[in-house]
């Protein structure tokens, strides 16, 4: 699996680390802890964003709603000249992922308890190079997060699932008012048997426009149309 992305084999001590640290993990927020299922629906799905050009060449990622830290820990340790901010809202998910990063020595992941908006007003505004998000919400929202935190020419990287038309026209639709712009929908097999899985890869082509981010939940309760 590693050599598929390019991924050196000395890093396979530190994915094998990374799994049996997760698998003791009681109080890690996912179902999906025994090491065999969690190296294909949580390690394999995660390393198949390598197969976008921009995130294998980034410097800087933002992984937004880490929960129990995928994409962005199996990211860190393919990447390891890559900084990998974790942002996670929950205190207990952050802790989690400290913990999992330490366990698989990612020193270059970095668990941020914050919301994205919120991060997006301080410290992270236009600061990466790529934003990840894995089963988090729309592409409308997942634009919205993304756009204040990209620098210009940055991408959003979102994994899905199959395709949604309605979905997709929508989430066109808000990333076309954020500056946002669609360049690939990429099919992706991260694992034989795998269901359909997607990456959607939104280009920022212009400055974030005034008035985002908003305030923090305002995304979801009212996306952009």
């Amino acid at each position: 699996m590693l050599a598929r992305y390019g991924v050196p084999d000395a890093r396979e001590g530190a994915f094998d680390a990374l799994l049996s640290a997760l698998e003791c993990s009681g109080d890690a927020p996912s179902t999906v802890r025994e090491r065999a299922d969690a190296l294909d629906r949580h390690v394999a799905d995660s390393l198949s964003g390598l197969e976008i050009e921009q995130l294998r060449a980034a410097w800087t990622i933002a992984d937004i709603g880490a929960g129990a830290g995928f994409p962005g820990l199996p990211l860190a340790l393919a990447l390891p000249t890559a900084r990998v901010d974790l942002l996670e809202s929950r205190a207990r998910s952050a802790a989690v992922i400290e913990r999992l990063a330490h366990a698989a020595g990612a020193v270059n992941a970095h668990a941020v308890t914050t919301r994205a908006e919120q991060w997006a007003a301080a410290a992270g505004a236009a600061a990466y190079d790529v934003v990840t998000a894995r089963a988090l919400a729309s592409l409308a929202v997942l634009a919205e997060y993304a756009a204040p935190l990209l620098r210009q020419d940055g991408v959003l990287v979102a994994w899905k699932g199959a395709r949604d038309a309605d979905e997709e026209t929508a989430g066109a639709a808000a990333a076309a008012r954020l500056g946002l712009e669609l360049r690939d929908v990429r099919a992706v097999v991260p694992f034989s048997g795998a269901r359909p899985r997607h990456l959607h890869v939104f280009e920022k082509v212009a400055p974030t426009p005034p008035g985002f981010p908003r305030r923090a939940g305002m995304a979801r309760k009212r996306p952009l149309t």
